[in-house]
């Protein structure tokens, strides 16, 4: 008799459909307006993003004192995922992005099409946060990942956190407009 191997087969579909849309938003962005515009006025119309307040989040450090608080926009879809600050050209010192992923696992960003320099925090579901990118390079393709698993991702300009000393270990909470 011989033995029979089990076949574990992967749905590799979801992983296609979310390089299909991120492939797709960034040809949108690319070639989406016009055939004659040159790449200058393609970028500069892309100024339309205006920030969104959707809640606040709190930074407190690891006991839970409060340290700082910004308004965020939060991204916590597919597509918003993808776009998240790309191609804005302000944010205000007390604002910033909220990334809210389904699962917790090893996350990584990079800042293509990103203009501003950002501090980029990863976040575990336990509201520390577990890894912190300073001063991320605008336009630069280098990956920033987390050094463990997390399911939130906060951007704020860059020097945030520095200022007001924020740091692996300490906290965040968010809530909703």
């Amino acid at each position: 008799m011989s033995k029979k191997k089990k076949v574990i087969k992967k749905n590799y579909m979801p992983h296609y459909i979310t390089l299909f849309l991120v492939l797709l938003i960034g040809g949108y962005f690319m070639f989406g307006n016009s055939n004659d515009e040159s790449a200058e006025n393609k970028f500069s119309g892309y100024q339309q993003f205006d920030f969104r307040k959707d809640g606040e989040l709190t930074f407190q450090n690891s006991e839970g004192k409060f340290i700082s608080k910004i308004d965020v926009e939060i991204a916590d879809d597919l597509v918003e995922r993808a776009v998240g600050l790309m191609y804005r050209e302000k944010l205000e010192f007390d604002q910033g992005m909220l990334f809210i992923f389904p699962t917790e696992e090893y996350q990584s960003f990079w800042m293509k099409n990103t203009v501003l320099p950002l501090d980029i925090l990863f976040v575990n579901k336990k509201m520390e946060i577990v890894t912190i990118h300073r001063d991320t390079t605008p336009f630069a393709e280098t990956s920033y990942p987390s050094t463990a698993p997390s399911i939130y991702v906060v951007e704020v300009n860059a020097g945030y956190t520095e200022q007001f000393g924020i740091k692996e270990g300490d906290k965040i909470s968010w809530r909703l407009n």
